[in-house]
């Protein structure tokens, strides 16, 4: 006879199902960039929720022309601190009954906390690509972006920039030049794009001989591959309002993530036969060099 369960109507028949599968239905997840796009330099050590990183940042140092006799001017440089404040966490928690272990062969701990865990990276990367945008430097945005230039459109939210898979390759240089522009180095760049652009890439006239990467890489994170020095990155968690996306670039020196898992534990259910898991992770996230990164409001065609 089956056990009643707190909520649910009557049942009858065998002990719940008689016969349960020795493999879980594969499960597939969004694909995850923040680790891609953001450093980890400053993560030091973080004991907790509100726990706070404090960067010391380089001043502007002056130099002036010399003129024999006139003497020298001398600056006061200031190195102020950049904050990074761990203020944000999310966690999981979920019931592991006797009842359903004793019926599994399956280790449903370690299932359902791998589960738990592919969401939490899901959350922290909408929450990353949702805040960053916006932080961009005003040379690196709008429709009269470039720090020399000025005469770049990189899209605003009234006139987005309109992407074919004709143009596609020309907008992803111009993100070069912004960077160019700001003297940011070739290594480490990247862009985060829709799956829609990224489809638009793989048709224009580049097509896949302009993509180089390993081939595991789009499972592991998105990844597409290369194109003009910017590791390209497909995703499904940036921010869009009515057709129009918030594209991210830069170079990864930009913005500073740290964050790590302060509590993950088992322990018995003081109401019934069983266990209960929880995990917490703590993390923050900050904009340190607004010039090493670029915004661009785009819709595809």
């Amino acid at each position: 006879m089956a056990f009643p369960v707190s909520g649910a109507p009557s049942l009858s028949g065998t002990f719940i199902p008689q016969i349960w599968a020795s493999k879980l239905l594969t499960k597939f997840y969004l694909n995850t960039v923040y680790n891609e796009i953001c450093n980890t330099d400053y993560e030091g050590v973080i004991k907790g929720h509100g726990d706070e990183v404090k960067i010391r940042t380089r001043p502007d140092i002056v130099v002036s022309d010399y003129v024999k006799g006139a003497g020298l001017n001398y600056q006061n440089p200031t190195s102020p601190n950049v904050q990074l404040l761990i203020d944000q966490g999310h966690y999981f928690a979920f019931n592991l009954f006797d009842v359903d272990k004793h019926q599994s062969d399956i280790n449903l701990m370690d299932e359902w906390g791998n589960d738990g865990a592919e969401q939490m990276k899901i959350k922290i990367d909408g929450n990353v690509l949702a805040s960053i945008y916006s932080q961009a430097s005003a040379d690196n945005a709008g429709a009269t972006a470039g720090k020399i230039s000025g005469d770049i459109d990189l899209g605003t939210s009234t006139t987005p920039l309109a992407l074919t898979k004709s143009n596609i390759v020309d907008a992803i240089v111009d993100f070069g030049t912004i960077l160019d522009e700001q003297n940011r180095p070739e290594a480490d760049r990247y862009i985060v794009l829709p799956a829609k652009a990224c489809a638009r890439i793989k048709t224009s006239e580049l097509k896949d001989a302009s993509l180089s990467g390993d081939g595991t890489s789009t499972l592991r994170n998105g990844k597409i591959g290369r194109i003009d020095r910017f590791n390209i990155y497909s995703s499904n968690n940036m921010n869009v309002t009515t057709g129009k996306y918030d594209v991210v670039f830069g170079h990864k020196s930009a913005t500073t993530f740290a964050g790590q898992i302060t509590d993950m534990e088992s322990l018995k259910n003081p109401t019934d036969f069983g266990d209960l898991a929880r995990s917490l992770f703590v993390y923050g996230f900050e904009v340190i060099d607004p010039d090493s990164l670029g915004h661009s409001v785009i819709t595809v065609a």
